[in-house]
């Protein structure tokens, strides 16, 4: 979507030459390599908070390979020659062979061992990226011109799960239907790693529950369905995650991811923060944390990846990669599990 296009150029500009604004911290400037990761200062407003508890470290013994979990809207990220394109709407970005190649120094420096995308239109499209030499691609089986997609890095072992269709909540007369959620999971060496990629109906930006517009009535809809899947995980002791593009300003407060947590509970790892991408509001792209997942977040992880201002973001994405690192462990024995409903009050 083009509607952060701005913000998103702005923002990237501000950030690289360190200006003190929210959402901000001033960059060390990379001479060799094609962006920079940000980091993110806390938001002013001091009444939203992190949702990550926090655990004691695992053994070594009972620890995996570190993992870099990154999700990323690609913006209509679609080949100019393919049978899609034609059927695309004509505003949307249209890139040269030179903008993904610059995606893909933006994908390399990102180096990320799990990206969840969205708005990719085929695997074969997303490999331009992410090259199969490197990473395997998982994508939805719906017929739609955008589909979300995950990146997994080699030799990481994955299968794909069914889709998980009901987040297609729109009436089957509807004239547009709504995107599927890709569900694999990763084995990570240790507990394997269930992963849904969404990427929900725009809109309902952070609106209340009861409203009756913009959208909102399918967005609630959508919630429904991700409780559902929370819950049988949860009853299936998994560790999971939920990342991709909710199309809403999640805090630990908003009563959209309170649904979600009356399911489980779960880690908002961009609570309590801004994005330097969106010109200092909250987050839209999150990643959230359930099961014993919780436990393998490394503080201080959690990054964007902004583009550097001499690029040009109308080519690049109007969304940033948000990624945030994690150590998988071997599950505790059940008398020994650390609690694991979420704190709040403290600034990762």
């Amino acid at each position: 979507m083009r509607r952060f296009a701005h913000s998103l150029a702005l923002a990237g500009a501000v950030c690289f030459l360190g200006a003190a604004v929210p959402g901000c911290l001033t960059q060390r400037a990379l001479a060799s390599s094609p962006a920079e990761h940000a980091l993110i200062t806390p938001a002013s407003q001091p009444d939203y908070a992190t949702s990550t508890p926090t655990a004691a470290p695992a053994s070594a013994s009972a620890s995996a390979h570190p993992l870099k979990l990154a999700t990323w809207n690609m913006e209509w990220l679609m080949a100019e020659d393919g049978p899609l394109a034609a059927t695309a709407p004509p505003d949307r970005p249209h890139r040269t062979a030179a903008d993904f190649e610059k995606l893909a120094a933006y994908a390399q420096h990102l180096d990320a061992d799990i990206i969840g995308l969205q708005e990719v239109d085929t695997a074969t499209t997303a490999e331009r990226l992410f090259p199969a030499s490197t990473y395997q691609i998982f994508i939805t089986d719906d017929a739609l011109l955008q589909h979300p997609a995950l990146a997994i890095r080699k030799p990481l072992r994955a299968h794909k799960n069914p889709d998980l269709v009901e987040l297609d909540v729109a009436p089957a007369t509807a004239a547009h239907q709504l995107r599927r959620g890709l569900d694999v999971t990763v084995e990570t060496g240790t507990t394997p790693l269930r992963i849904l990629v969404l990427h929900l109906k725009t809109g309902c930006w952070d609106n209340p529950v009861s409203d009756k517009q913009h959208n909102c009535p399918i967005l609630l809809q959508q919630f429904g369905v991700l409780q559902n899947w929370i819950s049988a995980r949860t009853a299936a002791h998994e560790a999971f995650v939920i990342m991709g593009d909710f199309n809403r300003r999640m805090t630990v407060y908003d009563p959209f991811f309170l649904l979600l947590t009356h399911a489980a509970p779960l880690s908002l790892t961009s609570a309590g923060w801004a994005s330097p991408c969106e010109n200092g509001s909250y987050f839209i792209d999150h990643i959230l944390l359930g099961g014993g997942t919780q436990s393998w977040l490394q503080p201080h992880s959690l990054r964007v990846m902004t583009y550097r201002p001499d690029s040009q973001p109308a080519t690049l994405s109007d969304h940033c990669a948000v990624s945030v690192r994690l150590s998988p462990q071997a599950p505790l024995p059940s008398a020994a599990r650390a609690p694991t409903t979420p704190t709040t009050g403290s600034q990762p």
